[in-house]
């Protein structure tokens, strides 16, 4: 039964402890809807308090529609409610629509987070999220923390982004819904084939499926909680090494690190200086080991997000342009 295995997921990764206020992102989709009807189900037995939050991102005409059926959805389930719209068009030339849209998102659920005193924000992420987005970044190119996936739980901005849902099948989410009879929105731009991930969803996994592994969701599923152990257990030995270096980090030291912690330490300290690394390709770490390997004393490298990295004589200092 889908709600004992979210029960287990909850207890597996403790995303959720007694008395937690926690923000559940609903859009009106199968996946944020069975998360708020399971999340909502387990309300007592848990002892949460539950705030729902919609944005509207005015993607399309009838976007107002969602708004609406997702307040009256609140209403039935006599459950507080946030809402409100951004039009993400107006202000998608300063990138793509999909990352302006899911900074406004993250945005939008951390204020309301911030007003109602919520110490957890709830996210739909399903397992064949995680297999599209693995393959995503495959595809793409990336590295342990890419091959991560998307993580049950994180720290971002002060807040504990949790995904009850990341160990359930869409399938098993679709026949949940239906068994309750409940009927969810549809984007339609979910059907098509314009974004990358929809491209992944329609066409790639389906023939990875059929002639390749039948369960290819569940074994990229599995190796993303594989890379996410790797990677936080490598993640605290880089931590408590960037501690040691200091603000400026002294070469002689850092070369003394497996290339592997070099390579984290230097992410780390540009997540630390700029808050994420989400701008910073496998180019880039290149770029910065031939400065501290092959270039001359006082050379730059000139990274994303006005980022510079200098090279002393016995340091590499990283700055703001």
């Amino acid at each position: 039964m889908i709600i004992d295995k979210v029960r287990a997921t909850i207890k597996r990764y403790n995303l959720i402890s007694k008395n937690d206020r926690i923000v559940i992102g609903v859009s009106g989709g199968p996946d944020s809807l069975a998360l708020l009807y399971i999340l909502n189900s387990l309300r007592d037995e848990l002892k949460i308090t539950l705030q729902v939050a919609h944005l509207d991102h005015m993607l399309r005409k009838d976007s107002y529609r969602d708004r609406a059926f997702v307040q009256n959805l609140a209403q039935k389930l006599h459950l507080p409610i946030s809402s409100t719209n951004i039009n993400v068009k107006e202000i998608a030339e300063r990138g793509s629509i999909e990352e302006i849209a899911r900074n406004a998102r993250l945005g939008f659920l951390f204020q309301v987070a911030k007003d109602v005193k919520a110490n957890k924000i709830a996210l739909g992420h399903n397992l064949d999220d995680q297999a599209e987005t693995i393959l995503m970044r495959i595809i793409r190119g990336t590295g342990l923390y890419g091959l991560s996936g998307i993580l049950p739980y994180r720290e971002i901005c002060g807040y504990r982004i949790i995904r009850p849902l990341i160990e359930i099948r869409r399938k098993d989410i679709e026949a949940f819904l239906k068994k309750k009879k409940i009927k969810p929105r549809l984007d339609i731009s979910n059907l098509g084939d314009i974004y990358f991930r929809n491209k992944i969803r329609h066409k790639l996994l389906p023939l990875l499926e059929k002639e390749y592994n039948h369960n290819i969701k569940g074994v990229l599923s599995n190796m993303a909680q594989s890379s996410g152990y790797d990677y936080d257990y490598l993640s605290n030995i880089a931590s408590s090494k960037l501690k040691q270096l200091g603000k400026r980090i002294n070469l002689d030291k850092f070369l003394d690190l497996h290339p592997a912690i070099q390579r984290l330490v230097l992410r780390l300290h540009i997540a630390k200086l700029k808050g994420d690394t989400r701008a910073l390709g496998f180019r880039h770490i290149r770029e910065i080991e031939d400065l501290i390997f092959n270039r001359p004393t006082n050379s730059i490298v000139d990274l994303p997000k006005n980022i510079s990295v200098i090279k002393t004589k016995k340091y590499i200092s990283f700055y703001n342009r």
